[in-house]
């Protein structure tokens, strides 16, 4: 493992549907064998495991499958992993553990919305047997091997959402955001079921408020974990809900909304690099955005009404 032994963690990129840029794995070192950060779809797992190859290691050199949420873009070759490695473990929030035992519902839920494209972009989902699953709450340390790994919840994104703390360095999985080049301001993926603006702005503050050098992101990259990351997420966040409450309030439908959502974000996307609208179309489909923010102001209107005195 000689080019992963240095304990910076180094980016893989997955390759996804055959994009470079879209989806990173994160792996480093931990003197008890090597700690995925999100293995991605098991659609992309040669890309992984050529990526670990490349830096002088195999899959059989991994022990801690470290996941921040579940969805198939980061989870969804977990199990596939963890059945080549009997001596793997995974990571994952508590609430998210069920699913890894038993996917099924969160296959058959995703299969209505990508319907005969699931094989093709996100392969088979395997199970993982419960006693090989450590189910994190937020606030844990964990030791593995001679590394210390702070686990945060960090929800907003997905409510079984962690992000991961070694030292200077913070994995975010999806809540710090979208940002597929520097040049490129940080927007929120909000695909359903259960965004939640305001959870996801106290998580930014969390994130927000340490000591840390880098953020690595699921969707693309390792940049300054600087005020311009944190500002840009925050004010796209802002703009893109209005945009979809504003369409809901005029009486739009989702077709109308999603269709002139995209159009705008694509504009904006192309101001800041002729190759972003392409790559983004994959990292993080709009129609997709646009469902979930549909979802939060519909729930958020069909809350019981609070008194005032």
């Amino acid at each position: 493992m000689t080019g992963v032994t240095n304990g910076s963690p180094h980016l893989i990129d997955l390759h996804f549907e055959a994009t470079p840029g879209v989806i990173a794995s994160y792996v480093f070192d931990t003197g008890d064998g090597l700690a995925v950060v999100d293995t991605g779809p098991t659609s992309t797992l040669p890309a992984l495991e050529a990526g670990l190859n490349g830096l002088g290691a195999s899959l059989d050199d991994v022990r801690h499958v470290l996941l921040t949420h579940i969805h198939f873009d980061h989870a969804g070759a977990a199990g596939t992993v963890l059945a080549r490695v009997p001596a793997a473990r995974a990571y994952v929030h508590g609430r998210g553990a069920p699913h890894l035992a038993s996917p099924e519902r969160l296959y058959a839920s995703a299969t209505q919305i990508y319907g005969d494209h699931m094989e093709r972009l996100w392969g088979e989902m395997r199970p993982i047997a419960p006693e090989r699953v450590t189910p994190l709450a937020g606030g844990e340390t964990l030791r593995l091997g001679s590394r210390d790994v702070d686990v945060l919840y960090t929800p907003g994104h997905a409510v079984h959402h962690v992000s991961y703390r070694v030292g200077d360095d913070v994995f975010v999985g999806d809540v710090a955001g979208v940002r597929l080049s520097a040049a490129q301001t940080t927007r929120a993926p909000t695909p359903p079921p259960d965004i939640d603006l305001e959870a996801w702005r106290d998580s930014i503050q969390t994130l927000r408020s340490l000591d840390v050098a880098r953020l690595h992101l699921a969707h693309f990259g390792s940049y300054a974990a600087d005020d311009l990351h944190w500002t840009g997420l925050l004010d796209t966040m802002t703009a893109d809900a209005d945009r979809v409450r504003a369409g809901l309030e005029a009486g739009q439908d989702y077709e109308t909304i999603s269709a002139a959502f995209t159009t705008q974000l694509m504009a904006e996307l192309e101001a800041q690099g002729p190759e972003l609208p392409a790559r983004y179309a994959f990292a993080c489909p709009p129609w997709m955005s646009v469902q979930g923010l549909m979802r939060y102001w519909q729930r958020r209107a069909a809350r019981p009404a609070v008194g005032v005195s």
